[in-house]
């Protein structure tokens, strides 16, 4: 979520021949941040080390293959036996490298030589051809597991993220965790190649190892010499790239949100009729520039490590082939050894490097991916834990002294002192002016929200609804919000959401009837099965009305299969006279069995009501009867009374008109 930042300044830091406001832009005004505190990852990635890096490595490689067996054991196993024969063969051949160079360098024949040289030539050649094979089956593997991961991982992750209270998305630390979540499972795929990687290189490095321990053991120590400053320098640009990215996180994370609002659908129109892309461009370009300034730094630093880790390997390698000629040249292995141990030298070489390499990797992805799974673990330090209590349709809810606060420093109670008793059968309608609390109480009361500490108490039948099983309790609830949801989804299929047993056809059609969603249906090219997606391969588009209709329509048929409470927020607002009359004849018909709150700013609507309760700041300042309020002085007559007033400036004088006219 959003979190703005800004240090307001003071009365007396300006002048009296300054403007109020500034159109510039000043270090006061507030812009999209997305930093919070208690944010620790700057300090994990500062903690980052070679040693931290060895000592996770066989952690995060036991993460990616348990991953990969989750998605495809089959082929994770075959992967895993591909790898290893890899290794096999490949120190398989090296020896018969010394085999090969043994018996060519000694005197005699060439025909003798060759004749010597065939077992470990066949060797090498085979060795060579498998690892060639098994090389092709890896990648194979690879190719078929990578995506399963991902898949996994992602619906993993949007099922923790459904798993969230309500109340995250108010938080603005919850986007940003789901943000770093989302970038961890974006990584699964490229980790279990970096953790194969690793793998293949260790291997090798053992083959090597093995070889040059049956060759000189003095040759095994020079394996880390030409391979340590690159492994260092490999871990510092993984920690200076990582800082660079959560450095960053709050302009991506702006540059994504002027992005959508520019290219949606949903405001298309006013980008072009308000002319907005110089002023959103101009934006997106400093945060932009912000990102580059950074990461520019981030890659300079990043080559001068790099610099210094060549100068290390090179002088490391100096060393390693200096300690060789001495080998040969004192006599202590001979000529044929110490061509195995160049391969053996080089291989392992590789080995370390890709190990130390790869390793800093798969070490810089398990740093998003220890996000991605403190997330799926907490839901973003948000995951629903109710109480276990299932409900039925409730009979009585009962508010007592409701008070609630969204979060951030300047905001005012959305709720202050609610009591409040509703009972089943009765139709409630809920009246207030824009920004007084209602949304807010109607996501309460249908527990999207929880009541705060110490901000009251809402009840179902006596019990906390805290304590009651929340997919239980939502499943007692349809609503129809101010912002419905227009799912790219068949006709049908937008009024029952999966949410039926047996044929829903009919149950479809019976809420659709309620509110003349069928008359829109029946005008559509595929009927129900038309897919209501514009910009989609035959989809197709409704107008503002029709998307309402379906909305009711849907509320219609989840109250229909369990009457609970059934919640309205401004169901007609988009809606024809004809229209309108009719899905309030519906609602008055659907009222007993269950609960129902009406909220409408068409105070003609509210006559059907049993009740009439006047919101007004985060308070109820007046309940009653329609005819009741109407007749008392009160926010509900002052709104009655200008809605009903429609007098409108007189008309101005044409020219040479007497602007009051007599007859």
């Amino acid at each position: 979520m959003n979190e703005t930042r800004t240090t307001p300044p003071r009365k007396a830091d300006r002048r009296p021949e300054e403007p109020a406001e500034s159109a510039e832009p000043t270090e006061h005004d507030e812009e999209l941040r997305y930093r919070h505190p208690g944010d620790k990852r700057q300090l994990v990635g500062r903690s980052i080390s070679t040693g931290t890096m060895v000592r996770r490595l066989p952690q995060l490689i036991r993460r990616a293959l348990h991953l990969a067996w989750r998605a495809d054991r089959r082929s994770t196993v075959l992967l895993l036996l591909a790898q290893a024969a890899s290794g096999v063969f490949g120190a398989l051949a090296l020896y018969a490298t010394t085999g090969t160079l043994a018996a060519l360098l000694r005197p005699g024949p060439v025909t003798v030589h060759l004749r010597d040289a065939a077992p470990s030539l066949a060797v090498l050649t085979g060795s060579a051809a498998l690892r060639a094979v098994l090389g092709i089956a890896v990648l194979t593997l690879s190719g078929r597991v990578a995506p399963r991961i991902n898949r996994e991982a992602d619906m993993a992750l949007i099922e923790a993220g459904c798993s969230a209270e309500l109340a995250a998305y108010d938080e603005p630390q919850y986007g940003e965790r789901w943000e770093a979540a989302d970038r961890g499972a974006s990584t699964t795929p490229d980790l279990l190649t970096s953790a194969q990687d690793v793998i293949a290189s260790a291997v090798s490095l053992l083959a090597a190892a093995g070889v040059l321990a049956t060759l000189h053991p003095l040759l095994v120590p020079f394996l880390l010499l030409g391979s340590v400053p690159t492994g260092v320098a490999a871990v510092r640009t993984a920690r200076i790239h990582y800082l660079a990215a959560i450095t960053t996180g709050d302009e991506r994370q702006a540059l994504r949100i002027y992005r959508w609002y520019l290219i949606d659908k949903g405001r298309a129109d006013q980008v072009r009729s308000d002319q907005v892309l110089p002023f959103m461009l101009d934006k997106y370009r400093k945060a932009e520039a912000r990102i580059v300034t950074v990461t520019d730094r981030a890659g300079r630093e990043a080559a001068r490590a790099s610099l210094f880790a060549a100068l290390g390997t090179g002088a490391g390698a100096a060393l390693m082939w200096g300690a060789l000629l001495y080998l040969v040249s004192s006599g202590r292995i001979g000529l044929a050894a110490a061509g195995s141990a160049t391969f053996a030298l080089r291989t392992a070489a590789g080995g370390v490097q890709g190990m130390v390499g790869n390793g800093a990797r798969l070490y810089r992805m398990g740093l998003y991916l220890d996000d991605y799974f403190t997330f799926l673990d907490e839901a973003g330090g948000h995951r629903i834990a109710r109480g276990s209590i299932v409900p039925g349709p409730p009979k009585t809810i009962e508010v007592t002294g409701l008070t609630y606060t969204y979060p951030g420093g300047q905001q005012e109670p959305a709720l202050r002192g609610i009591d409040l008793t509703l009972t089943q059968g009765e139709v409630v309608a809920v009246i207030g002016q824009n920004g007084s609390g209602k949304s807010t109480f109607l996501k309460l009361l249908s527990g999207l929200y929880l009541p705060q500490p110490g901000g009251g108490r809402i009840s179902w039948d006596g019990v906390p609804i805290g304590d009651l099983d929340a997919d239980a309790l939502f499943r007692q609830v349809a609503r129809v919000p101010q912002e419905f949801a227009r799912w790219p989804l068949q006709a049908a299929e937008n009024v029952h959401l999966g949410q039926y047993d047996g044929d829903p056809a009919p149950a479809v059609a019976a809420a659709a009837a309620l509110t003349g969603f069928d008359e829109t249906v029946a005008r559509l090219r595929s009927g129900w099965r038309t897919l209501l997606a514009q910009g989609w391969q035959g989809g197709a588009e409704l107008s503002g009305g029709g998307w309402q209709r379906g909305a009711v329509s849907r509320a219609f048929f989840r109250t229909a299969r369990r009457p609970g409470l059934l919640i309205l927020d401004e169901p007609t607002s988009d809606l024809d006279p004809r229209a309108e009359h009719r899905i309030l004849h519906s609602l008055r018909a659907l009222a007993p069995g269950r609960i129902t709150l009406l909220v409408t700013h068409n105070l003609a609507n509210a006559r059907l009501a049993d009740r009439v309760i006047v919101v007004d700041r985060g308070r109820i300042v007046q309940t009653g009867t329609w005819d009741e309020l109407a007749h008392c002085d009160g926010l509900f007559r002052e709104l009655l009374d200008l809605q009903a007033d429609r007098t409108v400036p007189a008309q101005r004088p044409r020219p040479g008109q007497h602007p009051h006219p007599t007859g």
